[in-house]
């Protein structure tokens, strides 16, 4: 979450620093906020299949590694918007 946390102060910082557009702040808060969702889910989950590790211990490992592929799939998602959206700014 620090890591997310660092990299989404950074876009929004560069997005004030090079006035991006009002569709370019829509799409960077949408998926600042996708990351930190879906992180917050995997946070969750983690805690209640720990709770339950006891008894289901064989799915324990496969949905904590779903989880923190959603989170990855999540990030990787806001990196492309954000190369798209900076690149160009970086470019010219």
């Amino acid at each position: 979450m620090q890591i997310q946390t660092l990299a989404a102060l950074v876009a929004v910082f560069l997005g004030f620093y090079l006035g991006i557009s009002l569709l370019e702040w829509s799409l960077l808060v949408l998926v600042i906020l996708i990351v930190f969702i879906t992180e917050l889910i995997n946070s969750a989950l983690e805690r209640v299949t720990d709770v339950l590790k006891p008894r289901i211990n064989g799915y324990v490992r496969e949905i904590k590694d779903i989880m923190a592929g959603a989170v990855m799939l999540a990030s990787l998602l806001a990196l492309i918007v954000g190369l798209l959206i900076f690149l160009p700014r970086f470019f010219t």
